[in-house]
């Protein structure tokens, strides 16, 4: 088949096709298919060629936004070789950031982050849980939805004992919610994100300080829920106000609660399975979306167990 993109330059050409055409080399190997291209025309060979093509049209995509790498490429690949993926996928675009989405599961988490107001994401690391959850919570403030981001996290130890770190209680849980800044700054930008933090338009919070709150016309994100107790996911999810949107993340298999049993978010699965205005997403071993090696550890470690 013939397949012509539409490139503005040679820059993001170069970048498509990745320094020595490795990217064009690692589609062509890994889906056993031929590619050739004169410039932005391609002719593609092979009975995956449709897949190749899509792969191609998401790198295209995708280098608006940034320079293409080969992780790229082979989640690209990874994507499109699923049967499962919707033939018309719905991404996350911010202002410096293009969000691709990785899987059904996936899909079916933004579609419902974006149209009910309180969602559970329930599964493994690296399903981008958190992630896309933080995507969306820049998009609903970019374009006015939302006046504020509350990041929330229960203060667990893992292995770390809190009071052996410095600061106060807000302090000693910044580093806990790492991942979240992590997304924060890739898709604002560190300098925006100081600003809107001191402009308290982003909040870090513990959840304990989540109590006797209202929280209206904000983008509110639970992170780590597993960890949460039972009258603490209660207390949580009773503090959505007005124009709200609460997102709550956990991977029950990561509880470090005394008592696992316990879990507010496992209980809550239980308690609102039937509401219908709340979203649960359950995410599995193959939505994992970072290295291969990464989906092959969650795989081992779910047989063993």
């Amino acid at each position: 088949m013939n397949l012509t993109l539409d490139i503005n330059n040679s820059e993001q050409l170069s970048s498509i096709c990745g320094s020595f055409d490795r990217h064009l080399e690692t589609i062509a190997k890994s889906l056993d298919v031929q590619i050739n291209n004169i410039g932005e025309d391609f002719t593609l060979q092979g009975d995956n060629q449709h897949i190749a093509a899509r792969v191609l049209q998401d790198l295209l995509a995708l280098s608006d936004s940034k320079s293409i790498e080969i992780h790229d490429v082979e989640m690209a690949i990874k994507m499109y070789s699923r049967q499962d993926l919707p033939e018309k996928v719905v991404n996350i675009k911010t202002k410096r950031k293009f969000i691709h989405i990785r899987s059904k599961n996936q899909q079916k988490y933004v579609l419902d982050i974006k149209n009910k107001d309180c969602i559970f994401g329930i599964g493994p690391a690296g399903t981008g849980k958190t992630y896309l959850a933080v995507a969306r919570a820049v998009e609903a403030l970019e374009s006015s939805e939302v006046r504020r981001l509350i990041l929330v996290r229960p203060a667990v130890e893992a292995g770390e004992k809190l009071g052996f770190l410095p600061g106060n209680m807000t302090e000693k849980v910044d580093p806990y919610l790492r991942p979240i800044y992590d997304a924060l700054y890739e898709m604002l930008g560190f300098d925006k994100v100081e600003k809107l933090l001191e402009k308290n338009i982003i909040e870090v919070a513990p959840l304990a300080f989540m109590r006797g709150r209202t929280l209206n016309e904000a983008f509110i994100i639970l992170d780590e829920a597993q960890n949460t107790t039972i009258p603490q996911m209660k207390m949580f999810l009773t503090r959505l106000g007005f124009g709200s949107k609460m997102v709550i993340t956990g991977d029950v298999t990561q509880i470090d609660l005394a008592n696992p049993k316990q879990s507010g978010l496992i209980h809550a699965a239980k308690v609102l399975a039937d509401e219908k205005k709340i979203s649960f997403c359950h995410f599995e071993t193959k939505d994992v979306v970072r290295h291969n090696l990464v989906q092959r550890i969650v795989s081992a470690y779910d047989k063993f167990e």
